[in-house]
């Protein structure tokens, strides 16, 4: 586990991972804008096989919009991604960005009781999976 993220590793295979995630996500109000297929994308720009591996851009819009009002800016630092990738033991791996590392380097620290709130909910949405 990095300094910057959540981690959960998961006795589950990879799509029942990215499908468990997707909803522990919606239950703590994320809805997931993007989805980034990067072994499909890395085998159609480069030709070089991966694990499978997906990048998930995940918003919970009423927090979302509480830091947009308070710095248009923040905006370059959403969505929160959650990757989930297969492991060689057959299992799976879920992990998010740490909303608190990430707006740190915005020096708000009126920002940090609305990251320590993101950061709650994506961790019990990590937790949740397994």
């Amino acid at each position: 586990m990095s300094d910057y993220g959540i981690q959960q590793r998961l006795d589950i295979g990879y799509d029942a991972a990215v499908e468990r995630v997707t909803q522990t996500l919606k239950d703590e109000g994320f809805g997931v804008l993007t989805t980034i297929d990067v072994k499909g994308t890395l085998k159609a720009k480069i030709g070089v096989d991966f694990k499978r591996y997906v990048i998930l851009g995940a918003c919970n819009p009423r927090l979302a919009y509480q830091a947009l009002t308070a710095e248009n800016d923040v905006g370059l630092l959403l969505p929160c991604n959650v990757v989930v990738y297969e492991t060689e033991s057959g299992g799976s791996v879920v992990a998010a960005i740490d909303p608190e590392a990430m707006l740190s380097v915005t020096g708000r620290t009126d920002l940090k009781p609305l990251a320590e709130q993101v950061r709650e909910k994506l961790a019990r949405a990590i937790r949740n999976c397994a």
